[in-house]
């Protein structure tokens, strides 16, 4: 464990260690509570501070990065906290930030911290390196220091800090191996310069144990632009409570040009990244080992969730089906985890974000290259999920308004589709056996999810498996 180089007697290392020991040992009740925190499946059996580094924040006020590892059972995953304490004031963070100790100073999580954060920035503005931590820019990035800095509350999997609307601080809370993903597809994004990304800016790094990692991105931040999940269910309420009975595209509030104009997007994103790292045929052996992780999750998740029974037997069949798709099926760097809350329109078009992935994939899983069908699929998810979201909580029912979910649904995934063919010069369409496949498998997960976290939204993707099931058929 590492603690900032040449300021500490021996004493006082003693007392900073005592002190990371104490915060570790609260933090098996505290984790749980924190949004970001991705492990609320499980009981915590234990947790070991890896790595602690007192950074430069002045008099009377510690800054602490922390990474600590969490034991829950045989699984065990790194994460990293940012740790405040002051002398001299009660800091202006939430209560769920607070940590409490046993026995030691009132520390807190201090990414909400406006007055400690804005070091962060200035470290990456100074190319500064602080006990094996390396804050740097990225070539040919000129950054203003001295912002301060604000978290974004709707984040899930990680942290992100805006400095005075220009830059966006992303800090990965569970901690991969390597360069993340994330950065790796921006910087690759940008040196073919995509016009659908935020550029990226600096970064964070440094070594746990003997595997290097990134503990965070810094990216231009687009304060004017809107987000995709808002606009979609916008236009989703519009339409839902119109009492005219209009089908969606006879609506003022109709989203379908923007859905095309996503779809045109993703498709370029998908040229720009086969245009950076490449592309390869997936052979026989490939598509089999694909088969297998989608029928291998379906066992899984139909045993702990007895609604999904009724589907496995069909469910088996498409994912098997994906094994007979005739060659080439085209593999490369994709997304991972697109949705329509990883998109922003800007007045100059939309922008995709957060290239880390599937929050619960493994970094092997993530770097894996894949069909650009797997992102298709996922947006498709979205807008079922954004066309349904009103229904959550009314029942089986109201069948009229179900109905109107599912046109408006249909309207806006066609026009995705629209658009990403025209740019991409194939609809994924044709390519139905492995589309409609990894939609299932995607809503398979989404089962999962809805099962241990949101139990009332279980009818979102059930509802889009009975769907899928019934156009299969």
């Amino acid at each position: 464990m590492s603690t900032a180089p040449g300021s500490h007697r021996a004493s006082e290392s003693q007392t900073h260690d005592d002190l990371v020991t104490q915060i570790a040992a609260a933090l098996p009740e505290w984790l749980p509570t924190q949004r970001w925190f991705g492990g609320k499946d499980r009981a915590i059996t234990a947790v070991r501070p890896l790595a602690a580094t007192d950074l430069p924040a002045g008099d009377d006020v510690l800054l602490l990065h922390l990474v600590v590892e969490v034991e829950q059972g045989d699984r065990r995953e790194p994460y990293q906290l940012l740790i405040g304490h002051r002398d001299d004031q009660v800091p202006d963070v939430p209560a769920s930030a607070s940590i409490p100790l046993a026995d030691g100073p009132a520390v807190y999580e201090a990414s909400g911290d406006a007055d400690l954060t804005c070091h962060l920035l200035d470290l990456v503005a100074g190319s500064a390196t602080v006990d094996g931590l390396r804050f740097a820019p990225e070539p040919g990035a000129e950054l203003e220091s001295g912002l301060r800095g604000h978290p974004i509350s709707t984040e899930q999997s990680n942290t992100s800090i805006v400095y005075g609307g220009q830059y966006i601080l992303k800090l990965f809370r569970k901690l991969t191996p390597g360069t993340n993903k994330d950065l790796v597809l921006h910087r690759a994004l940008r040196e073919v310069q995509s016009e659908h990304i935020a550029d990226p800016l600096g970064s964070i790094s440094g070594e746990l144990g003997e595997e290097s990692v990134t503990f965070g991105m810094l990216q231009r931040f687009m304060p004017d632009a809107a987000d995709g999940w808002v606009m979609a269910t916008t236009s989703v309420r519009d339409y839902m409570a119109d009492p005219s009975g209009l089908p969606p595209e006879d609506l003022g509030g109709d989203f379908s040009g923007e859905a095309y104009r996503l779809g045109r997007a993703v498709a370029d994103v998908h040229a720009d990244l086969a245009q950076a790292l490449g592309t390869r045929e997936a052979d026989a052996d490939e598509l089999a080992e694909t088969v297998t992780a989608m029928v291998d999750r379906l066992e899984r998740v139909a045993a702990d969730v007895p609604e999904l029974a009724q589907h496995v037997d069909g469910l088996g069949a498409a994912f098997r089906a994906v094994a007979d798709v005739p060659p080439p099926v085209t593999a490369q760097s994709v997304h991972g985890d697109l949705h329509l809350g990883q998109v922003l329109r800007t007045l100059q078009g939309w922008l995709l974000l957060d290239f880390e992935g599937e929050p619960a994939a493994s970094a092997a899983e993530r770097s894996t290259l894949r069909s650009p069908l797997r992102d298709v699929a996922g947006m498709l998810r979205s807008f079922d999920y954004a066309a349904q979201q009103l229904l959550v909580g009314q029942g089986d029912d109201d069948h009229d308004q179900a109905e109107r979910a599912d046109a408006w649904a249909r309207h806006n995934r066609a026009a995705f589709c629209d658009g990403y063919a025209k740019v991409a010069g194939r609809d994924p369409r044709d390519d139905a056996v492995l589309l409609r496949a990894f939609e299932l498998d995607k809503a398979v997960y989404e089962v999962a999810y809805e099962h241990a976290n949101r139990p009332d939204w279980l009818l979102v993707p059930l509802s889009s498996i009975r769907r899928l099931m019934t156009e299969g058929s």
